[in-house]
């Protein structure tokens, strides 16, 4: 999570509130980080961090785009923000799904 905190705080990110959700909460056993926060003007936000060797693919894509349905199911709220941070090689037609889906993506090279 301090990794998290310190990216949010590079972008000038502020939230109210941020809580780690657990991804087996929503019925998955990925291995990614799920949070859950609350801008300064009260409009939820679904973070996603990804720690991978592999590369995330198109298929993939979708199933980290489906938990942002999962989280507003859960918390019974729509969620406005969406936000990716990846640490993984990312393929090109994954990134214009994001891109299309209008998620902010936030790449570090491995």
């Amino acid at each position: 999570m301090k990794e998290i905190l310190h990216l949010l705080q590079e972008k000038n990110l502020l939230f109210k509130s941020l809580k780690p959700i657990s991804i087996k909460e929503l019925g998955s056993r990925k291995k990614i980080d799920l949070y859950l926060g609350v801008d300064l003007k009260k409009y939820y936000t679904c973070i996603i961090h990804i720690r991978k060797k592999s590369k995330i693919l198109s298929k993939e894509a979708l199933e980290i785009i489906e938990f942002h349905r999962k989280l507003e199911i859960f918390n019974e709220s729509k969620i406005n923000k969406k936000y990716i941070y990846i640490q993984a090689p990312l393929c090109s037609k994954a990134k214009a799904l994001f891109k299309e889906q209008k998620w902010r993506v936030w790449e570090d090279k491995v």
